[in-house]
């Protein structure tokens, strides 16, 4: 879905009710509630159409289930090369392929499941406990992540055996629907 400006977005009643009145009437709802399930699942982000190019953000914590505290991203990933590797145990994180694309392998530790990412105004959202891999980058592609907390070591499961033993106390999260 597009929107046609900017402003059309940013109004006064989207930052208190979280809605947008759009096109004719129009009502898009964005925020997440606190029976939102966490588990992964695709999230689509606002899209600015423009013949001069689109824009998609994210802002206000009003797209994501929680507070932005940090974005970086990884490029210029060789030919082969996976990224990756592990789970967390607090940290929640959107993926989202800026540019090109690329694939993440998740694990709950029952089930495992693969979502291509090639659209910018698409993304991953991972709660805690997902071991993920990021593999299959197109060339020039870009991986965009947007988490909730500073980077903290201590958080990272890094060892498959101990993310499983974690992930059996923890129980399924991941469903194939």
């Amino acid at each position: 879905m597009c929107f046609k400006t900017y402003p059309d977005i940013l109004t006064n009643n989207f930052k208190k009710s979280r809605r947008i009145l759009i096109n004719g009437g129009e009502i898009i709802k964005f925020a997440f509630h606190a029976s939102t399930p966490m588990k992964p699942t695709i999230i689509t982000l606002p899209k600015i159409c423009d013949p001069r190019g689109n824009l998609t953000f994210v802002q206000d914590n009003d797209q994501l289930p929680f507070s932005i505290a940090r974005t970086y991203w990884i490029y210029d990933v060789p030919a082969g090369a996976e990224r990756g590797g592990h789970s967390h145990h607090r940290l929640q994180q959107l993926l989202v392929a800026a540019s090109g694309s690329f694939n993440v392998n998740i694990s709950d530790g029952f089930t495992e499941m693969t979502y291509s990412l090639n659209r910018p105004y698409e993304g991953l959202y991972l709660p805690p406990g997902i071991w993920r891999g990021i593999d299959n980058f197109a060339s020039g592609s870009v991986c965009l992540s947007i988490v909730n907390m500073p980077y903290e070591e201590e958080d990272y499961v890094r060892d498959f055996d101990e993310f499983l033993a974690l992930a059996k106390k923890k129980g399924p999260v991941i469903s194939k629907s």
